[in-house]
């Protein structure tokens, strides 16, 4: 049996996209954390953190706790609220510290073994382990590893960090985690518990969120703040790139053993990923998406009748573009929520139906109007295509497609799902293409110095641009070892005789 290479935890080469499916025109997060450390309600609070953060990743949950003698765990394939609404699952996971981890669906082996968190007994007793990115020398490490003798139960790269812990040499946790990490390169946050800790990790580059928050006497690491507010939580900070955060008994401590590296925390979060009510690095990402669309429309605008976002991702840029452009903001277009990304597309007529499960025109907005079309991205183009027919269907006169984000021309290593380089559309077309392509009347991106402008504003570094881009730019900040070196077809013939 051989096992696919590509597999989250998080992945090492650009995976494919669900072809045609209602999320096709967006790259999608792989994973959301959570972690609580002296709650009585330890996975009851960290159920519902992983329900806020449900849209990082809908395809697998886990939880995992410990009540001061064992490890409790609980992983199932499926949303938060299809396992963890069951009190006879929630009696099962007991203690006061827990921690949990949502898994975005991106590649076919859809598989327990790769829901996290993973959990392992080590000499100093048992460790589980979550995290949301992607490690770039994973298969590379998993080589050497492998022909060893190790032996791996999960095609998911987060298993690579727990063999790193087994095979260092040093004593205390905290040191084995390190020396772990040291051999590691790549884009993560990470979740681990033990007997006695709780223990956060940012990448030393910042790449993928988490903060800290804290509920009476309760201490709490998650990826976003939204998962704070819906217990009640308050926001302390976030834990900076390169540190380690240990809360145990004696409090909360903090570690920064790696060398200082630029900060890139991933632009996309605030286009796109994180839920427009959190705060990320500072910024609220509600007011973040309403300016980046103002200054698209200070850059592209042109006349019309309503400004129409596509739902819900395209809502606060159309929000803050009608604001600037003084045009009508208005629903054109309705999302049924109760629409699963499960859905099963079994013809070719169902399948070119698929996109009217999801959205639906509002006809009686749209007739003979001359609309901007606000969405966050393209990526493939074929559901931007079945959007602007559907639109032009109910009678739009004109449609002027406008994109919060620059056009993405490269594909993402660092724990974001995006097809490879020959799928996406910028890579192919010119702007002008992709407008015939998509068969809009005219389509325009915010510029690169445009999307810093509304992000940082007088705060920007033309220097050193804080964050990671390169799926605009091509300019990636964490070396792509794997890609680079070509190991994976050796690792799959390894992988082969291994099982």
């Amino acid at each position: 049996m051989r096992f696919p290479p590509h597999q989250p935890g998080s992945r090492l080469t650009p995976l494919p996209s669900h072809s045609d499916g209602p999320d096709d025109d967006h790259p999608n997060e792989e994973c959301g954390l959570f972690g609580i450390y002296d709650s009585s309600d330890a996975a009851a609070h960290t159920a519902l953190g992983l329900h806020a953060l449900q849209h990082r990743g809908q395809e697998s949950a886990g939880i995992v706790a410990y009540d001061g003698e064992q490890f409790h765990s609980h992983r199932a394939l499926g949303l938060v609220g299809d396992h963890f609404n069951v009190q006879s699952v929630m009696d099962r996971l007991e203690g006061n510290v827990a921690i949990g981890h949502v898994r975005y669906s991106t590649s076919g082996d859809t598989a327990l073994r790769n829901v996290q968190p993973l959990f392992a007994e080590f000499k100093f007793g048992g460790l589980a382990v979550c995290h949301n990115g992607n490690l770039t020398n994973a298969y590379s490490i998993r080589k050497d590893l492998v022909q060893r003798g190790c032996l791996f139960q999960s095609t998911s790269d987060t298993e690579t960090i727990i063999h790193l812990i087994a095979k260092s040499e040093y004593g205390r946790v905290v040191d084995r985690l390190t020396d772990a990490l040291s051999h590691i390169e790549g884009a993560y946050s990470l979740v681990a518990v033990t007997q006695k800790k709780l223990i956060g990790v940012r990448d030393p580059y910042g790449v993928r969120p988490l903060v800290l928050g804290r509920l009476g006497d309760a201490t709490i690491l998650t990826s976003e703040t939204c998962a704070l507010d819906i217990i009640g939580a308050e926001f302390i900070r976030d834990v900076e790139p390169g540190e380690i955060v240990v809360i145990d008994e004696k409090g909360l401590h903090s570690v920064k053993p790696f060398n200082k590296r630029p900060q890139k925390f991933c632009i996309f979060e605030y286009i796109y990923f994180a839920r427009p009510d959190s705060i990320l690095e500072s910024r609220n990402v509600y007011n973040v998406r309403k300016e980046i669309g103002a200054q698209l429309a200070r850059e592209s605008h042109l006349e019309a009748d309503i400004v129409v976002p596509v739902p819900d991702s395209g809502v606060p840029a159309a929000i803050g573009y009608a604001e600037q452009a003084n045009v009508p903001f208005d629903l054109g277009i309705i999302r049924n929520h109760y629409v699963g990304r499960t859905f099963i597309e079994p013809t070719d007529q169902i399948r070119h139906l698929g996109v009217r499960l999801k959205h639906n025109a509002n006809a009686a907005h749209l007739k003979g109007k001359r609309v901007v079309l606000v969405d966050d991205s393209i990526v493939r183009g074929t559901t931007s295509v079945k959007i602007v027919e559907m639109v032009r269907n109910a009678g739009a006169s004109e449609i002027h497609m406008r994109i919060s984000s620059p056009p993405i021309t490269e594909s993402c290593f660092y724990g974001i799902d995006t097809p490879e380089r020959e799928q996406l559309l910028a890579a192919k077309y010119s702007v002008s293409g992709m407008a015939d392509y998509i068969g809009v009347d005219s389509l325009a991106f915010i510029s690169d110095d445009g999307l810093y402008h509304a992000v940082c504003g007088a705060e920007r570094d033309a220097r050193e641009p804080q964050y990671c881009d390169a799926c605009f730019t091509n300019s990636y900040p964490i070396r792509l070892t794997d890609r680079d070196t070509e190991q994976h077809p050796n690792l799959l013939a390894l992988l082969d005789e291994q099982i």
